[in-house]
Order: C-alpha cells, then sequence, then structure tokens
C-alpha cells in the first residue's frame, strides 16, 4: 500500500506541478502542515511558513497574469523551463535515500509529466488567445487551479485514482499535443497573414 501512496503521490504532484508549480507548492506544504499528509523525503521543507508564503505570492501573481488574453502564454512561456524542473526537483527530493541513480530517474520521469501537462496546458492557452476575450481565460485558469487542488486532494485520499488518471492523462496528451500545436500554427498564420494583406 505503502508503495502505491508514493507512486500516487509522484505521478500526482509532478503532474500537478506541470499545470501550477507554486499552488501545488502551497498545497502540499499546508497538507503537510496540517497533518494531512506525511510528504516524503526532504519535501518536509516545503511546510515550513516562509516556502509556503512565498509559493502563495507567487501563485497570487500567477493568479492574475493567468487570467490576462496573452499574458497567460507569456508567462507559460518563461514556465516552459520552471515547471518541469519543478517537477523534477519534487520527485528528486521524495526520495532522499535511494541510489543516485534512481534518483536521477525518477527526477528524470517527473520532470517529462511536468512537461507534459505543461505542454497541453500553455496548448491549449494559445489556443484559447485566438479569439482574445477574457471569459474563457479566466475559466480555463480556474479550472486548471480546480484540477491542482484535486489532485492534491486525489494523492491524500485515493493514490491509485490519482496514478490512474495520470497515466490516461499522458496516454491522451500524446494525441492531443500535435493537434494543439497544428491549432496554434495555423493561429499565427491567421494573425501575421492578416496583417501582411492590412500592411
Amino acid at each position: 500500500m505503502e508503495l502505491l501512496a508514493t507512486l500516487g503521490f509522484l505521478l500526482g504532484s509532478t503532474w500537478a506541478a506541470g499545470v501550477n508549480l507554486y499552488l501545488t507548492a502551497a498545497c502540499l506544504g499546508l497538507a503537510h502542515r496540517f497533518g494531512w499528509i506525511v510528504l516524503p523525503g526532504d519535501l518536509e521543507v516545503l511546510s515550513d511558513p516562509l516556502i509556503i508564503l512565498l509559493a502563495v505570492l507567487i501563485y497570487a501573481i500567477e493568479f492574475i497574469a493567468d487570467k490576462v488574453p496573452y499574458v497567460d502564454s507569456a508567462w507559460d512561456s518563461v514556465h516552459t523551463f520552471v515547471r518541469p524542473a519543478g517537477g523534477a526537483m519534487l520527485a528528486y527530493m521524495a526520495m532522499p535515500e535511494a541510489d543516485p541513480i534512481v534518483k536521477t530517474a525518477f527526477a528524470m520521469v517527473g520532470g517529462a509529466i511536468a512537461l507534459d501537462s505543461h505542454l497541453v496546458k500553455s496548448g491549449t492557452r494559445v489556443a484559447i488567445n485566438a479569439s482574445p476575450e477574457p471569459v474563457t481565460n479566466i475559466m480555463a485558469s480556474v479550472t486548471e487551479d480546480v484540477s491542482v487542488i484535486g489532485a492534491i486532494w486525489l494523492i491524500i485520499q485515493y493514490p491509485i485514482i490519482i496514478s490512474t488518471l495520470v497515466i490516461l492523462f499522458i496516454i491522451f496528451s500524446i494525441w492531443v499535443i500535435p493537434k494543439l500545436f497544428g491549432l496554434i500554427k495555423k493561429g499565427f498564420q491567421k494573425i501575421f497573414g492578416k496583417n501582411k494583406v492590412d500592411s
């Protein structure tokens, strides 16, 4: 059972980090602090009040930026490096006593899962920005935040379910990511093609 709980934590937390790293860090830190979960390995540091405060402050900035058309995509572009690194760090720190090869392998898998969820999130946002009105951005942002909180809750309560959902998401992303990038390419062609005609 402990193995399933660890697997659920690793899959769920790294997936959530790819969607919103700061909300994930804050939720995990608070969950540990309130005794809802015991964070594995060196991740106990996330429950430090200073780390929680920092995560909440950056999340507050992201909360606003994530709901403004085009600003959200700019923010996502920067976080193409940050979120996968955060996912890799979560996986690495969760196993401090493991063999370095095992820790590195888990870090690579954690980073890949975070990158996967980040690409789906950011690709969807660029597609949404093809019609730059704020309602869809706000709805997408709130849905993402709720999904992160839901993932943390499943990690605590039902690790087998979150493991299954993340695996299904990865399978789905293999199909959807090429389609999202196709939509993004068409969107850019439409924007820049129109500008050429207007000029």
